[in-house]
This record gives structure tokens, C-alpha cells and sequence, in this order.
């Protein structure tokens, strides 16, 4: 058996729900994972959610555009009902507190409750963790750290979004919404899974060093001893008033072996660069050049279903960078048509978690 999406484009939450129950009538699920647009009212969307699944665990978060089977969508409601032959069993834990400084122990405490066995020793072979975090809060990168550092298990998320106000971002878990915040689910799947990781960027030959930066701010003051923004436009050749329209097709990638994490850069602090991801200093990075998102993700996503004999659901962190590269290219529909044979929820984020905090990537859960 498989799991069933449903979505909605109705404004109005309760008949955005309800449109969205009526499509799950029948499915039984253990968990209904959702993603909202901030267009509805967090509260009120939680509780509706709850009461349309009352013996499911339900979560989710806003969003900066939301992915069903077969649609990228904006200023809707997409659901996943996961059945037990899908996923045997989960737990959920919210954390809140994040820009305080607030970890992941309560939340490690309450799974090894629920789990009867201390966290560490959770088979990562049978267990995945999902993580949603407020995209605002600038936390990622110490949350994630600490989470690492203390579970075996994988995790795979992605950063809530507010559709590119970043004023403030909004998670729901079991009928109740919250800010400042980070959920952390631990599933047991119950035929096995799978994590992909896909971004559509070659490595080029060229190389930046990061000389000054400021940590907690994403913020590089020098590549290469130079004004940040300097060096960046002589990296990918081009004028300096002509840099910040590169950032989307040339951001810059930490190198394991071929593969890339993507470090991308937001916005120009005079002659600094802002990323969406912090860049420490020291760090050795190459510029990327962009390819076909469409063409890349149908490929990667293929191999990985035919490697695991079959997908019962999938569950995709979008890069918002990588919808509006899509908007541009006017490739919206052809992406979402990437998804329309697999049971898909997902969502455009802030950032995506995978072994860290990255950006302008896809990662994805595959439940076999």
C-alpha cells in the first residue's frame, strides 16, 4: 500500500481542510505530513488538521510554494496520509526557543521515551529522522551541528517558509502551531528507505577562499584576501555590477570528492556577500554553474526508485531558489510532471538539511 496526497487552492482553511480530508477519506494513516502557504492562519490550520485526522500524528510548516504529485504550487495546502504499511511507526518532538539558543536534547529525551532505547542506539538502518526549522531564525547550522552529535540516525528536512517575506515562519505538530521553533520526527518505515540529495550544478575550475567572514551573520567580508564581491565577479567573469545576477546560476559548492554542497549567496552587504548558509573562514569553495533542474531530478529520481525496487512516498525539501530558477526558465510544470506517478508532498524551503545546513538542493525521503 501505498500513501495519498491531496491538495487544495481554497483560501479559506476550513474548506482547505475539508476539500483535503474528503480526498484522504479511507486512507487510515499513522501520520499526515502537510505544508501550507502563510496565507492560512497557523493556528487555525493546525487545529483543523487535527480534528480532520484525530488518530494520526499530524505535522508540517509554512512554506515559500508547496510540491504535490504531479504540481508545483503556490498558496496552497498539500497533504501526504502515511498509512502503517508505509511507515510502522513515529514519534514527533517540537523544539522551541531556537534563535535563544535552545538544542535538541528535550526533544532526543522524549524519542528515547517513546522508543524505549537510548536515541545513539536507534538502528539508522531501520530509522530516518524528518526536521522542519524556522527559516528565519538563522539557527540551522548549531541546531543541526548538535543534533549530529548526538544521534546516529539521518535526519532530512528543510527550513519553513513565509513566500520570501522573511518575517517570521510557522511549524505545526498535533494540532498546535509554533514559532521560533524546530519539529524533529523520528519514523521506523516499514519496508526500508531511502535519502536523495540532488542539485543541478557542475563543478567549474575556479576555487574562492574565505578570508573574513562573520559567522552568525552568513556573512563573507573577503575571498582571497579581497573585498568579497570583487573576487566573487572575477571568479565568474564578469563586471562587478553585474555580480548579483550571477548568484542563482553561479552559487558556490564545499566539495566532497565530486559532490557539491551548495553555499549560495543572497544578497550583496556592500562589497560583502550574505548567504544563505553560513561560510567559515578558511573554507575552500568552487563556483558551480547551473544545469537542468528538470532533466537532473527526473534522472537522479529514477535511478534511486529502480535501485529500491519501488517508492511508496516522497517527501521533497525544494530549494526556493531552485523554484524561482524554475519560474524563470518556465519549467514549473514540467517539474512538478517529475512527480505525478509517485505519491509526493512537499515544499519550496529556506534551506534544506541534509549532514548539514544547504541550499539551492533538493533532499528528498524515499519510503519504500
Amino acid at each position: 500500500m501505498s500513501a495519498v496526497t491531496a491538495f487544495s487552492c481554497e483560501p479559506d482553511v476550513d474548506r482547505a481542510v475539508a476539500q483535503v480530508a474528503a480526498r484522504l477519506v479511507g486512507a487510515a494513516p499513522t501520520a499526515v505530513v502537510y505544508f501550507a502557504s502563510p496565507a492560512h492562519p497557523a493556528a487555525a490550520l493546525a487545529v483543523a488538521m487535527k480534528r480532520a485526522f484525530p488518530s494520526a500524528q499530524t505535522f508540517g510548516c509554512s512554506t515559500a510554494g508547496e510540491v504535490v504529485s504531479g504540481h508545483l504550487l503556490k498558496g496552497s495546502l498539500v497533504a501526504m496520509a502515511l498509512p502503517a504499511a508505509v511507515v510502522a511507526d513515529l514519534h514527533v518532538e517540537v523544539v522551541t526557543g531556537l534563535r535563544a539558543g535552545a538544542g535538541p536534547e528535550r526533544a532526543l529525551a522524549g524519542f528515547e521515551r517513546h522508543f524505549g532505547t537510548p536515541v545513539r542506539e536507534l538502528d539508522p538502518h531501520r530509522h530516518v529522522g524528518v526536521v522542519l526549522m524556522d527559516g528565519t531564525s538563522l539557527a540551522e547550522e548549531r541546531f543541526l551541528d548538535a543534533l549530529g552529535d548526538r544521534v546516529d540516525v539521518e535526519f532530512v528536512g528543510g527550513s519553513a517558509g513565509d513566500d520570501l517575506q522573511f518575517k517570521g515562519t510557522s511549524i505545526y505538530a498535533n494540532g498546535e502551531a509554533f514559532a521560533d521553533a524546530a519539529l524533529l520526527a523520528i519514523l521506523r518505515p516499514a519496508r526500508g528507505f531511502s535519502i536523495l540529495k540532488t542539485q543541478s550544478f557542475r563543478a567549474s575550475d575556479r576555487r574562492l577562499t574565505a578570508t573574513a567572514v562573520n559567522l552568525e551573520q552568513r556573512i563573507v567580508t573577503e575571498f582571497d584576501g579581497r573585498p568579497a564581491l570583487d573576487a566573487y565577479a572575477d571568479a565568474v567573469g564578469v563586471p562587478v555590477a553585474e555580480a548579483a545576477e550571477r548568484f542563482m546560476r553561479n552559487p558556490l559548492g564545499l566539495m566532497a570528492g565530486d559532490e557539491p554542497y551548495v553555499r549560495s549567496p543572497q544578497r550583496l552587504v556592500g562589497e560583502a556577500m550574505a548567504f544563505y548558509c553560513q561560510i567559515r573562514e578558511g573554507m575552500e569553495l568552487t563556483v558551480l554553474e547551473s544545469r537542468d533542474i528538470v532533466a537532473d531530478t527526473a534522472a537522479a529520481l529514477a535511478a534511486r526508485e529502480a535501485e529500491m525496487g519501488g517508492v511508496a512516498a516522497v517527501i521533497n525539501f525544494h530549494c526556493i531558489l531552485r523554484t524561482l530558477e524554475l519560474e524563470q526558465r518556465q519549467q514549473t510544470e514540467a517539474y512538478g510532471q517529475v512527480f505525478s506517478r509517485l505519491p509526493t508532498v512537499g515544499f519550496s524551503t529556506y534551506g534544506e538539511a541534509y549532514i548539514g545546513h544547504i541550499n539551492q538542493t533538493s533532499t528528498m525521503l524515499l519510503l519504500r
